[in-house]
């Protein structure tokens, strides 16, 4: 596991003798040293500062900041060093301005800003990096960090609105779990204890209810520990698996409903980072590479790399997507057509806007089905267990006069 980065404040001597001071990210204090030197500056101090960058929290969306108002100042004119220290004294996300601050360090130092967002990878990674490598190269950097930020923003909104899609369900199904284990803990044996005195035999729903009390009451705790120690370790072997995450991954395209919001979904990553990427003038299997890495779902990363293997042969994009059977056919289409016209990257946006869209009606679609659904296993989980508890009160006469 790779060492997490901290940021460092020092002071040292430049090459001419001249003091001079700055921060850096780093993993120790002697990397600070060794890249110093590596400069020709010798570090006189060094001292980790509270609060590391990582642990300040930058969110994608303070990257996606970060990176539209650079391209504004940078268009008008600005020098990046002063654009830079604009950014980072006008933002009032403290982690934000630490991490710009150390950009500005790196870049006055010498650095180019891509190497200087290479020192970062927490925060800005391998797409960004060689967008904006690209954008210095060809003089282009405004209209590359407009592009950047652009695509951040639909990546994150598309990535929001599949998270709500998701979590929603999750939640209240979670929420009636627990409702239902207080019933059972709490509620339950309160019941049990009227009905004790009432000297008759029981419904079976209020046996079977009370009977699930019992085991839930031996067991809560290990039922609570077991159920989070499955969560957490199917989490940390998928990390580790890839195996494993390719069936998982596999799996959750043929669930109901969800299999398809979460294929569109991918669908739209893979032509929205493809058209950004080649659009840049990044190399056709470079922004393959790129694309794999953002598919965020195993079946289409795995297919991605096998699409960049055949066009590194010299096959054609849309021939080597129709083989893996993944991509839909009217994206391998819109793909032939952008290759025939040389308008890749704009057939390529085209779909990704196509497939945004689909993303947004497959959300609106699933909470009108899954609400309704939702209240009707609610209804069933707690209605049923209170039914259950009331039904021997209801038949009350009946109990009593029994023999």
């Amino acid at each position: 596991m790779a060492a997490r980065s901290e940021l460092f404040a020092w002071r040292g001597r430049d090459r001419y003798g001249h003091a001079v001071a700055g921060e850096m990210t780093a993993a120790s204090a002697a990397r600070v040293r060794r890249a110093l030197a590596g400069r020709g500056i010798r570090a006189t101090s060094v001292r980790r500062q509270g609060g590391g960058i990582r642990r300040g929290r930058v969110r994608t969306e303070d990257v996606a900041v970060f990176s539209r108002q650079l391209a504004a100042l940078t268009r008008a004119g600005v020098p990046v060093l002063q654009a830079l220290g604009i950014v980072a004294d006008g933002t009032d996300r403290p982690a934000l301005a630490r991490l710009v601050r150390a950009l500005r360090t790196d870049v006055s130092a010498g650095d180019s800003i891509a190497t200087a967002l290479g020192r970062h990878p927490e925060h800005f990674d391998d797409l960004f990096r060689n967008l904006v490598e690209a954008g210095e190269r060809s003089g282009t950097l405004p209209a590359m960090l407009d592009r950047i930020a652009t695509y951040q923003e639909k990546a994150e909104t598309l990535r929001r609105k599949v998270r709500k899609a998701l979590i929603y369900p999750a939640a209240v199904l979670c929420v009636a779990g627990a409702v239902s284990g207080i019933l059972l803990v709490k509620v339950v044996p309160q019941f049990e204890q009227i009905f004790a005195g009432f000297g008759a035999e029981l419904p079976a729903s209020t046996q079977g209810v009370i009977a699930l009390s019992e085991f839930v009451r031996d067991r809560w705790v290990a039922m609570v520990g077991g159920g989070l120690a499955a969560v957490l370790g199917v989490r940390a072997v998928r990390r580790r698996s890839r195996a494993l995450r390719a069936l998982l991954d596999r799996a959750s395209l043929r669930l109901p409903v969800f299999g398809r919001l979460i294929g569109r979904s991918s669908v739209a990553r893979c032509t929205r980072t493809l058209s950004t990427t080649f659009g840049a003038g990044v190399p056709l299997v470079d922004a393959l590479e790129s694309v794999a890495r953002a598919a965020g779902n195993g079946v289409f990363e795995a297919a991605v790399e096998r699409v960049r293997e055949e066009v590194a042969t010299g096959r054609q994009l849309h021939a080597a997507m129709r083989d893996t059977g993944v991509f839909p056919d009217d994206v391998v289409g819109m793909v032939a057509v952008g290759e025939e016209s040389g308008t890749l990257d704009d057939m390529l946006a085209r779909s990704a806007a196509w497939y945004e869209e689909q993303v947004d009606d497959a959300v609106d679609t699933i909470a009108s089905m899954v609400e309704p659904m939702i209240m009707a296993v609610l209804g069933v989980l707690v209605g049923g267990l209170i039914v259950a508890m009331y039904l021997p009160i209801f038949q009350l006469g009946a109990v009593i006069g029994g023999p």
